[in-house]
């Protein structure tokens, strides 16, 4: 996905995009076809790894690392174990059973070995002669006669070798089908052996001095090749020095990017909008409550960054039930008075409905309409729709992916408010910005999640956005009280769900993905719907599912949020879905296969209305240690910042936010969750690099963020 070039971070005199500055010309500029056995077609493999050039395989470092430094005698081969082993062929035959196999016997003078092959070819098998010697490394296995090796990594020699064992432990590399981890072994060792000595370091020397930081050509040669005693443990662990060197400048890079996007956001001229809105005046007596002492913080945070002539980009962060929508309609509202359109883009048309009825509910009483654009519209409807909105008649718009298609021409957009940020790509969210522009000012954003982010993760993935928390909720808002339950008390769920429904209650069950497949998923939910119907005959069980199509699922959404369905049957396609104040209930099943934000997500679709809410989180046991702490802490807390952090340390980023779409690749060394305690030394060097050695900011990032089409307005 790429931007416009206006979009790109600025180039002030640096390098041209994805190289890195060497001492003698530029290492990027050999492509990876230079390099010995690379043809198009492993270049093209190579590339699904994110290598691209040579550069990237000096830092594509080891996922873990065997110890081939020491040869253990056939004798002392213990099943489960990974050894180097030294002897004589001594016979290679195939044998024909369930599989044909090619089966190779080894020996030395302690004992016999056998090397079992299933896939092999007439060359392979006529390399093994009889009284040569074979040099193998694999895991001992018990066989029908003797310890066995499937597969193992080998070379054979006429002669005995004179040193067979390797010098530094050998290191096991990220691999992707067609390139083994013997092909990236031998690449990176000749990308070293030719370019390491022509990398300069990205950290002026005085910094460097100053924090004792070793050469970058140092910790990653180590890395590669780590001597025979170095410490095994942290290096699995991602803690070893060399590590966190490497974690350290990566985290800053990141770090100097983003500060960079926000400066050139800054640079662009954005409508400056009124700090005072009499249609905000006159809505909020209508409101039928007042608004919590966090949102009326919230509020004056938006509109502060509104009257502002340059593009404000604010995340409003809060739990689910927080108040997030009313705080955008105020931010709406002041553009609107201030002779600007305002737009809400959300991921589902079910949300964005959900959306529209509650700014048409607020807006309709001030004498404000609502206009609506989404996929399914007829043609007639989508063509009076964006003549409205062309026109200037739609104060504001509200909808989904269709906001930013071709042919939707805003009259003068002056505020962006998207939904669930994580749920749009980077360029949806910039072809929305720029629909304003026609108008020769960049929009205002205001960008909401249920979702709250760890303040590690923010300073790293969302260092140019400004960010608001709501972290407070309406009064009278009773927290969900959650329960774990093993499955082995179905039956006791049972009749408490029809307890529940009995008095007029409604109930999810929740049905998450077991396996990557909507299929699967499809299945087994409408599996538990038929049961649940047998099992409670007297309930109208209703069910909605990935596979449906959008119509379908609205259809029965709503026709739950009319009470004609007691009980529905769901994946997760509902975890931002429509509100329904009458569900008290929500049972999960196979909870300890989610992850905390995600089931805390869920289990915000209950408890919206007057009644306590209660959510059931079903497990099969035996639980491992993370999933008991998982649910323990659900049971324990409805703290959406609380369970954000510890999901964060327990999945990483990625998992949490979907940060793959926040226009920044994903970190290669650096791990959030691991590296935390690195952050204020982050902050530190990206200042004193800023402002004491700005010619290093642009290498910095060049090396460690490749592909420069990082967005500066989303």
């Amino acid at each position: 996905m790429t931007g416009s070039r206006n979009d790109r971070v600025p180039r002030t005199g640096s390098l041209q995009a994805g190289s890195l500055q060497t001492g003698s010309g530029q290492l990027g500029a050999h492509p990876l076809t230079r390099l010995r056995g690379v043809g198009p077609q492993l270049a093209a493999r190579l590339e699904r790894l994110g290598i691209r050039e040579p550069r990237d395989l000096l830092f594509h470092l080891p996922l873990r690392y065997q110890d081939r430094t020491r040869i253990t005698p056939v004798g002392a081969l213990r099943p489960g174990s990974d050894a180097v082993v030294v002897a004589r062929v001594e016979l290679a035959d195939i044998r024909f059973g369930k599989r044909r196999s090619l089966l190779v016997q080894v020996s030395d003078d302690t004992g016999l070995l056998t090397l079992r092959f299933f896939h092999f070819s007439k060359q392979q098998q006529n390399a093994f002669v009889r009284g040569h010697w074979i040099t193998c490394y694999g895991e001992a296995r018990p066989g029908p006669a003797t310890i066995e090796m499937v597969h193992p990594e080998y070379r054979i020699s006429e002669q005995q070798p004179e040193m067979p064992g390797e010098a530094s432990l050998t290191p096991v590399y990220p691999a992707t089908e067609g390139v083994g981890p013997g092909t990236i072994r031998r690449l990176v060792s000749e990308t070293l052996e030719k370019d390491l000595e022509t990398v300069t370091d990205a950290l002026p020397e005085p910094l460097r001095r100053e924090l004792s930081l070793v050469d970058t050509r140092e910790a990653i040669s180590y890395l590669h090749h780590p001597p025979s005693d170095a410490n095994v443990a942290a290096l699995s662990e991602g803690i070893h020095p060399m590590q966190r060197r490497l974690a350290l400048e990566e985290l800053t890079a990141h770090h100097l990017a983003l500060h960079q996007i926000r400066q050139r956001r800054e640079g662009l001229g954005a409508p400056a909008l009124g700090t005072h809105s009499s249609s905000w005046e006159r809505l909020q007596p209508l409101l039928g409550f007042s608004l919590t002492s966090a949102q009326e913080r919230v509020v004056n945070e938006i509109v502060a960054d509104l009257s502002r002539s340059r593009p404000s980009l604010r995340l409003v962060q809060g739990d689910v039930g927080s108040g997030k929508t009313v705080v955008a309609a105020a931010g709406a509202l002041h553009a609107i008075d201030s002779g600007y359109q305002a737009a809400l883009m959300a991921p589902t048309e079910l949300l964005a409905e959900q959306h529209r009825n509650n700014f048409s509910t607020w807006f309709e009483k001030i004498g404000i309409r609502i206009e609506w654009l989404a996929g399914r519209m007829g043609a007639a409807a989508r063509r009076a729709s964006l003549e409205s909105i062309a026109g200037g008649e739609a104060a504001m718009v509200v909808g989904t992916h269709a906001l930013f298609q071709e042919g939707v021409e805003f009259h003068r957009l002056g505020l962006v408010i998207v939904d669930e940020l994580h749920r749009f790509g980077v360029g949806q969210r910039l072809a929305l910005r720029g629909k304003g522009e026609a108008s020769g000012a960049v929009p205002h954003q205001l960008i909401m999640s249920a979702t709250p982010i760890p303040r590690s993760l923010a300073m790293i993935f969302y260092a140019d956005l400004d960010i608001s928390s709501i972290d407070e909720l309406p009064p009278g808002r009773k927290p969900v009280t959650t329960v774990v339950m093993p499955d082995a008390r179905r039956e006791e769920i049972m009749q408490r769900i029809h307890g529940v429904c009995l008095q007029g209650q409604q109930v999810y069950w929740v049905c998450p993905l077991i396996e990557e497949s909507e299929n699967l998923q499809a299945q087994a939910a409408t599996e538990t719907r038929d049961l649940l119907a047998e099992q409670l005959p007297d309930i109208a069980v209703g069910l909605v599912h990935g596979r449906m199509k959008a119509r379908e699922k609205d259809q029965v959404m709503q026709a739950f949020r009319a009470g004609e369905y007691h009980l529905l049957v769901a994946t997760t396609v509902i975890e931002v879905g429509v509100d329904v104040p009458n569900a008290s209930l929500m049972v999960i099943e196979n909870a300890e296969r989610l992850g905390l934000a995600q089931l805390h997500q869920l289990r915000g679709r209950v408890g919206r209305g007057a009644e306590q809410a209660n959510c059931v989180l079903i497990y099969k046991p035996p639980l491992g240690r993370q999933a008991r702490e998982r649910l323990a802490l659900l049971r324990e807390s409805n703290d959406g910042f609380v369970i954000a952090q510890k999901d964060l340390e327990q999945r990483g980023p990625g998992d949490l936010l979907g940060t793959r779409q926040t226009g920044l690749q994903q970190m290669r060394i650096a791990d959030l969750a691991r590296d935390r305690d690195l952050l204020p030394r982050v902050e530190s060097l990206s200042r004193k690099l800023r402002q004491d050695f700005p010619e290093a900011v642009d290498p910095l990032v060049d090396r460690w963020i490749s592909e420069r089409e990082i967005y500066a307005n989303v």
